[in-house]
């Protein structure tokens, strides 16, 4: 994976201090490459990583002051991650991403040392708005909070993943017929 260590080439906002090193930890290249160019341009010096092991060796050979880190890669759980950054670095301001929401694990997150919980697709402006938040500072409430079917949706996720992935098992515990779930989870998310 490419490693973005030189200094950013657009101007250094003041929000992020002396320090402006960023790792991204995602599975997802293209998104991933997306997200390092956008923080690039608001002022961050980035650092990337496709895999918990990847990401947790180079939170330990270079902590940094802020981190985004998606909650499931390929290799393991992001929390991982998370954990071996404030192991390293107690003052780093993390940020996790997930494809679906989990209260559970946001809290999990949280007690670990997260600063924020994201759903993807999160932009660049929320990541960024949510690593520059001040202490004491309060997150906005959403102009357009989930839909029915978007909270359906992150609850049939949910228990997807608590059955870890298989379809019977999700199916019988929602009490759901098998090919209508794999229809559902065959559609992206709605909105």
């Amino acid at each position: 994976m490419e490693t973005h260590l030189e200094q950013p080439s657009g101007p250094v906002d003041p929000d992020l201090g002396p320090d402006p090193s960023l790792l991204i930890v995602d599975d997802d290249g293209p998104f991933l490459r997306r997200l390092a160019r956008a923080m690039e341009a608001r002022g961050f010096v980035v650092e990337t990583a496709e895999s918990v092991a990847e990401g947790v060796a180079k939170s330990k050979a270079h902590p940094p002051k802020y981190a985004v880190v998606d909650l499931r890669l390929g290799d393991g759980n992001g929390l991982d991650v998370v954990e071996a950054i404030h192991q390293s670095r107690e003052d780093t301001k993390v940020i996790v991403l997930t494809g679906y929401g989990n209260i559970a694990t946001a809290v999990t997150a949280v007690k670990l040392g997260a600063l924020d919980y994201l759903s993807k697709p999160a932009d660049a402006d929320d990541i960024f708005s949510a690593l520059t938040q001040r202490p004491g500072e309060r997150a906005d409430v959403p102009e357009n909070p989930m839909s029915a079917d978007r909270v359906r949706w992150e609850h049939i996720q949910r228990v997807y993943e608590m059955c870890e992935r298989n379809v019977s098992e999700t199916a019988r515990r929602l009490n759901m017929h098998r090919r209508t779930l794999q229809r559902i989870l065959a559609k992206r998310a709605p909105k």
